[in-house]
């Protein structure tokens, strides 16, 4: 039940991605070009996501587990490291040169955009897998040399 429960919770996101047109990276470029032809579409996007996580978060922490887990896994670190600045400005940056980011790469790749998006999707693997072989390899350098 949990696999079908995330199932349909991953094509929800995925149709609401592509109906509101976000798998289109025209529109992000638009969002993003505010000198020049700017498209707010976007920004009621992200504001429509604030207000329903808002309330979604809201009726689930009244509950005492969630349904199909023990407990709730929340992160319980507040540090602002420099991976966390570091790898958030190149997801920024990305995001702003390709116009995609995984959800809508991952959601586009049975629309128009497809072969786009599968390129995207090898290049964000490729990137996973050489950051965490980069890190993996600076770990036991660092733990050699302690």
């Amino acid at each position: 039940m949990k696999e079908i429960s995330a199932f349909f919770a991953g094509l929800l996101f995925s149709l609401g991605l592509i109906f509101s047109g976000m798998t289109n990276p025209e529109n992000i470029f638009g969002f993003l070009d505010i000198t020049g032809n700017w498209n707010p579409s976007l920004a009621f996007v992200l504001l429509s996501a604030v207000i329903v996580t808002g309330i979604g978060y809201r009726l689930v922490w009244k509950r005492s587990a969630p349904m199909y887990e023990v407990s709730f896994s929340v992160p319980t670190s507040r540090v602002l490291d420099k991976r966390l600045i570091i790898g958030s400005a190149i997801f920024g940056v990305g995001w702003g040169l390709v116009g995609l980011c995984p959800g809508p790469a991952l959601a586009s790749v049975f629309t128009i955009n497809g072969v786009k998006a599968l390129v995207f999707i090898a290049a964000m693997a490729g990137g996973i897998l050489l950051q965490r072989n980069l890190s993996s390899l600076i770990e036991r350098k660092t733990a050699s040399i302690t």
